[in-house]
């Protein structure tokens, strides 16, 4: 019976697939074409009454009628079929077209319908941003708790964004133990490798071959962010502080993230914002006495994303004249107009992809915003109101047959939510695109988003057995690290001063191909 039931499932879909318009086609890089959708609304007008009340409210409430079309709709052949496909789309040379792609003209006809070679490359940004999370010791119980759990030369290789094309060159280091929001982790245990801070984020650097795909040399910088939404409402702290020299001002929580240091602390003598703007000068240094082009490309989710774009503000304030893009997801409001003013004028180009049922890219400032500014003839300029920077790539939940339609507001704030809806993205008026690439197994990650039909387990990504070992006596036992793995601020100054002899001395390339 259920063999029966399968093949009557496929037949259904199948037949549903060869009756569907396409989503999209795009022949060439200015030639766009793009599909209908053909997605029928159920006319019972109590469930006519329900979308709209739900519409008013940014969310989607599922109804049986809703939920059999999104089911029988699922816009693959078989979602079994994908499991013998790649799970990336390719690699495609875009040394000549990089510039646009890295936002010099604001992605100006490329983001709806959104251009196959920038989805590639914000999916590329995407993942390393949700490396900072997969990498993550997040267990309290761990004495590595706040830490990352591989050293950066083992970090993608792990991860396996071994063929990412880039290198890591640097970990970041952020305070935890001063009077903040409580985003940051801490171990429960007295003993630890650090009470004062967490790992933030890495610095990594395209090797030459990707540096030859892309048209230039490439520094990443990738920050790590938050899970919970229930963290924003509770911690956010809604003030704001001037940074610069103008009426630029940002919200008071994630600059002292970004800057707080101490003398005391063995991982933060320095503030992340040191950390993160040495390594860059150096790798600027290096690659530009060589002659090269370079480019610097910031990314985060959540708190990652606010933390890039002050990131971004201080590294256009230091290397004028260098391209700088940053590419968030699910980030808040950071500072006032001022602050996105003076980002203008310094050349930051900011693409923020956000998710409509997402809570967390509307604060800070959820009532007291940008929209404001349309009655500037009437209030003048308002420092103290939250603005977004850059342009937006907006998605939505509903785009996608895969995804429940209930709610739920963390798998709606889940970097890899988000990337399974930018690899579908087509156009604002079309469908999930057919050929989709990236594994929709990954969306289950840490939440339970998918629609059970596919059978993938809810929050299925741990270590195995949940960290535990069985040891020669037969007792289950939390293992000890490698010992290159464990943090050590001098393991990292040796590694550091080991990369400026090379420099100095002209031991070639850092990384070569």
């Amino acid at each position: 019976m259920a063999a029966k039931n399968a093949i009557n499932l496929h037949r259904n879909i199948t037949a549903v697939h060869r009756n569907r318009r396409p989503s999209a086609k795009i022949n060439s890089y200015q030639d766009f074409t793009i599909g209908s959708n053909s997605h029928q609304k159920p006319s019972n007008k109590a469930i006519k009454l329900a979308e709209s009340l739900s519409n008013m409210l940014n969310l989607h409430i599922e109804t049986t009628i809703q939920r059999n079309i999104d089911r029988a709709n699922l816009n693959v052949l078989s979602f079994e079929e994908k499991h013998n496909t790649p799970a990336r789309s390719p690699k495609e040379d875009i040394s000549g077209k990089w510039r646009e792609i890295h936002g010099s003209r604001d992605w100006y006809d490329l983001l709806d319908p959104l251009h196959p070679l920038l989805r590639r490359e914000i999916v590329k940004y995407g993942e390393f941003a949700q490396a900072t999370y997969d990498a993550f010791d997040f267990d309290a119980f761990s004495e590595y708790c706040g830490s990352c759990r591989y050293n950066r030369r083992k970090l993608f290789d792990k991860l396996g964004l071994n063929e990412s094309g880039y290198n890591v060159t640097k970990y970041i280091y952020a305070m935890s133990h001063i009077d903040l929001p409580q985003w940051l982790e801490k171990s429960r245990l007295v003993d630890t490798w650090s009470k004062d801070s967490n790992w933030m984020g890495f610095v990594a650097v395209s090797d030459d071959e990707e540096s030859r795909r892309i048209g230039r040399r490439d520094i990443v910088v990738a920050w790590r962010g938050t899970v919970a939404p229930s963290e924003w409402y509770d911690n956010m702290q809604r003030k704001l502080e001037p940074i610069g020299h103008g009426d630029s001002k940002v919200e008071h929580g994630f600059l002292s993230i970004y800057t707080s240091k101490s003398d005391r602390t063995r991982y933060n003598k320095s503030s992340a914002s040191e950390q993160v703007m040495r390594e860059v000068k150096r790798l600027i240094d290096y690659y530009q006495r060589l002659g090269e082009q370079v480019s610097l490309t910031i990314t985060g989710h959540s708190l990652g994303g606010a933390l890039g774009l002050l990131n971004a503000y201080e590294a256009a304030k230091n290397f004028p004249g260098l391209p700088i893009a940053v590419v968030s997801f699910a980030a808040p409001r950071v500072g006032n107009i001022a602050f996105r003013d003076e980002l203008y004028q310094m050349g930051v180009k900011t693409l923020r992809v956000t998710l409509k049922q997402d809570v967390v890219p509307r604060m800070p400032g959820i009532v007291f915003n940008e929209s404001l500014q349309k009655f500037d003839d009437i209030t003048g300029t308002l420092e103290w109101v939250y603005t977004h920077v850059g342009v937006e790539l907006k998605l939505d939940v509903r785009s996608s047959p895969y995804l429940k339609k209930g709610l739920n507001l963390v798998g709606f704030h889940l970097l890899e939510t988000y990337l399974h809806l930018v690899d579908g993205f087509c156009s604002s008026d079309s469908c999930f695109r057919v050929d989709a690439r990236r594994d929709v197994a990954l969306v289950n990650k840490y939440c339970d988003m998918l629609v059970d039909e596919l059978r993938i387990p809810h929050s299925w990504y741990q270590l195995e057995n949940k960290g535990l070992e069985k040891n020669n006596c037969g007792r289950w036992v939390k293992p000890k690290r490698d010992p290159e793995d464990i943090p050590s601020p001098s393991a990292e100054s040796y590694t550091n001063n080991m990369l400026e002899m090379e420099e100095s001395y002209g031991l070639g390339s850092l990384f070569g191909a």
